[in-house]
């Protein structure tokens, strides 16, 4: 089920998944591998933090809310966008978690949880530095004593910061690939994307402008939110994080600043 919050103000975060929530599964897949082990590694971190309560930042359609759900967890979604919702409600097993809709750098639900999760780059798409540093503290007011914030984000490569356009295909199927022309501009700190998806059916163009921020300086931003560095991997898998990583799993604890 999902409920609406009242008193949004008038720069709507869920424009993105206005624009792309009746097809977003069609458009992002996903790598089912990949989501069973965020699953497994987000149960584990709630078992360990004494809890069995997650809630996510951005729940989309529900690709991990309702495999969380479905282990047993109570699992909360706060998501900007309504057809996104109405998407994950509207498949099996969708009206388990309980989604809000509002907006998560902002909404506080006035609980705890053992897990508050910020998956696929999500900490990108607040417009400023400021309202990044919002997403932290956020999370840190609905982080139990014992529980965890975890985000996971891509990290640049030296060769994509030159200024320049850079093209990297994401998904490569039969009758789907995925084209990302992307810009990143150093002053600004912003990453202009525009994601080509050619498909059986037609091609479709989607604009995305990010505010990227570096895993220091989201290490920066939860000190200032409260919370400090548990641990960081290459992946849900567990995998050593390094120079030539190319994502990030970082999570976050009650203890810093």
């Amino acid at each position: 089920m999902w409920v609406r919050v009242p008193g949004m103000k008038s720069h709507d975060p869920g424009t993105y998944g206005t624009k792309v929530g009746l097809e977003y599964d069609d458009l992002y897949p996903g790598e089912p591998v990949e989501t069973e082990s965020a699953v497994a590694t987000l149960c584990r971190l709630a078992e360990e933090a004494g809890g069995g309560s997650v809630l996510e930042f951005g729940s989309g359609t529900g690709r991990l809310a309702i495999p969380l759900a479905e282990r047993n967890l109570e699992v909360v979604g706060i998501e900007a966008s309504e057809v996104m919702a109405e998407q994950m409600t509207a498949k099996p097993g969708g009206e388990i978690p309980q989604v809000v809709v509002g907006d998560f750098l902002t909404l506080d639900l006035g609980r705890s949880f053992s897990v508050v999760v910020l998956p696929l780059n999500g900490i990108f798409g607040p417009a400023n530095r400021d309202d990044q540093l919002a997403c932290f503290r956020n999370a840190a007011r609905h982080l139990e004593p014992g529980g965890c914030f975890v985000i996971e984000a891509f990290v640049l490569r030296p060769e994509q910061l030159r200024g320049d356009w850079w093209v990297a295909p994401r998904y490569v199927f039969d009758d789907h690939v995925e084209l990302q022309l992307c810009r990143y501009d150093t002053a600004s700190h912003t990453l202009e994307r525009n994601l080509v998806h050619l498909r059986s059916d037609g091609i479709r163009f989607l604009r995305l402008g990010d505010r990227y921020a570096w895993p220091g300086e989201l290490d920066l931003m939860a000190r200032a939110a409260g919370l400090r560095l548990r641990h960081r991997h290459g992946g849900w898998n567990g995998e050593e994080f390094g120079s030539s990583s190319f994502s990030h799993i970082s999570v976050y604890e009650p203890g810093g600043g």
